[in-house]
């Protein structure tokens, strides 16, 4: 009787990684193992679990802030890693130990960055690990030449876009800007290069560690393979079947999406309006622009005169848009939307997005033209890799008060959804990227391939 290898993936309790590790956890069921996904209380209660398959199994642990988002705000951040990295150590142990003691071992725990002390607890019991790298594969590549003493990257100017920083197998010239904003000395989320130096450390005492990447090969040949001591493997997009045209048209849902809202009234609005008109703007689960950005933000989609759907995240009656009565008559403000679905209509013509990993691969592998408009962490680099390698899109421009003007976005809006030689090329790219990307997720496309390939060497070893 054949029994299903056991795999653990263990994922830090914040929206932008639960859900390519739930979607991860998803394919690696689909093709045989047993999954337990492992991460915090908070965030399990947050989920909707009910369309999972038996398979996939939930071990939540208490991170000491059961009833928080992720950490109580009294508290640092900085404790709250630390507590974050005891308690869910300690679990972790135990759920390994307590498979050995049943006779049905864990083969391999999967773990996703900010997690080090996931890693370490794997190599204590003697479990192999691999990395679940869930933003690209070229910023993992620039973690790696920084914390490896590489000049160009470690003496750079943080937000200086005059000099270029060019890196081995990279083909992009960056500058500050385009740099994850944690290398900057004045980074407020002071745990988080810390925690990377760890992760990258650790790796290097592996000789060849399995570092899996939420990306795929045709969309970053190079940067996959541009740190020959490591093995990255382009698993990606990690985006539910169903938005790829793939086999299982059940599979809609991440399942740790925040509080479902009723999506009627703005689908069938979205869907009343003509073929590629819509504008859609959010900027994730965790960025909060300033009341002047957003005013700026308000009077460019009042000046291009087309419908939209603004995601505002803000609570009601705080940073009220001074012009929001007038932009309710031209579109649709929304405290939450199901964005793939919103990404999926055919009515939509671009996203304005902060360029978060998951929202860029999204709309790649949706098709849609972006405007970029980075706020932190690797937002600038995937917005530089959307202009300048891909060509899918544009990105706006700050001024000097690090505000982009009503002007610029108005102009980038034309310029992506306007009739000229630019916007055409702009939206030929966004579609040879989607189709490129459901290639890759589809049965014997190079990501279900990689995927299948290191299962099928997990069966191996065991037997």
């Amino acid at each position: 009787m054949f029994n299903p290898p056991r795999i653990i993936v263990v994922t830090y309790p914040a929206q932008g990684h639960l859900n390519p590790a739930l979607q991860f956890s998803k394919n690696l069921t689909a093709i045989g193992a047993e999954v337990t996904f492992f991460t915090s209380l908070s965030a399990y209660r947050r989920m909707n679990t009910l369309s999972f398959p038996n398979s996939l199994t939930f071990f939540p642990f208490s991170d000491g802030h059961d009833d928080s988002v992720g950490f109580d705000p009294k508290n640092s951040l900085d404790h709250y890693m630390f507590e974050l990295s005891h308690c869910g150590s300690q679990a972790l142990s135990d759920l390994i130990v307590s498979g050995e003691k049943e006779g049905r071992p864990f083969c391999c725990v999967v773990y996703t960055l900010l997690l080090p002390w996931a890693g370490k607890v794997a190599k204590e019991l003697r479990v192999p690990s691999a990395l679940l790298w869930i933003q690209a594969a070229t910023v993992f590549d620039i973690y790696y030449y920084y914390f490896h003493g590489y000049d160009g990257v470690m003496s750079n100017n943080y937000g200086d876009s005059s000099s270029l920083i060019e890196l081995p197998g990279l083909p992009l010239k960056l500058t500050g800007i385009d740099l994850p904003s944690v290398m900057n000395s004045a980074n407020i989320y002071t745990f988080a290069m810390p925690t990377l130096k760890d992760l990258f450390e650790m790796l290097d005492k592996e000789g060849n560690p399995k570092v899996f990447v939420n990306t795929f090969n045709d969309l970053e040949p190079k940067a996959i393979k541009a740190i020959g001591k490591f093995d990255l493997i382009g698993i990606g997009p990690l985006i539910p079947s169903a938005f790829l045209g793939g086999k299982d048209p059940s599979d809609t849902s991440f399942g740790g999406d925040l509080l479902q809202h009723p999506k009627d009234y703005y689908m069938e609005w979205l869907s009343s309006k003509p073929k590629g008109s819509v504008i859609y703007v959010s900027f994730g689960s965790m960025s909060k622009l300033s009341k002047p950005q957003m005013e700026e933000i308000g009077r460019a989609l009042l000046d291009i005169k087309r419908p939209f759907l603004w995601v505002n995240i803000g609570e009601e009656g705080e940073d009220e848009l001074s012009c929001r009565e007038e932009l309710e008559k031209l579109g649709m403000i929304v405290p939450w939307c199901s964005q793939m679905e919103i990404l999926s209509n055919p009515s939509l013509g671009c996203f304005v997005t902060h360029c978060g990993w998951n929202s860029t691969l999204e709309s790649l592998v949706c098709g849609i033209p972006i405007v970029g408009f980075p706020q932190w962490s690797d937002q600038g680099t995937n917005a530089k890799l959307v202009m300048e390698t891909w060509k899918s899109g544009v990105r706006a421009r700050a001024n000097q008060d690090r505000i982009v003007e009503g002007d610029e976005i108005k102009k980038c809006l034309e310029l992506v959804m306007g009739d000229g030689e630019k916007g055409e090329e702009i939206r030929r790219n966004a579609k040879k990227w989607k189709d490129l990307g459901r290639e890759a997720a589809m049965d014997n496309g190079s990501s279900y391939k990689n995927l299948k390939a290191f299962l099928d060497e997990i069966i191996q070893d065991r037997n």
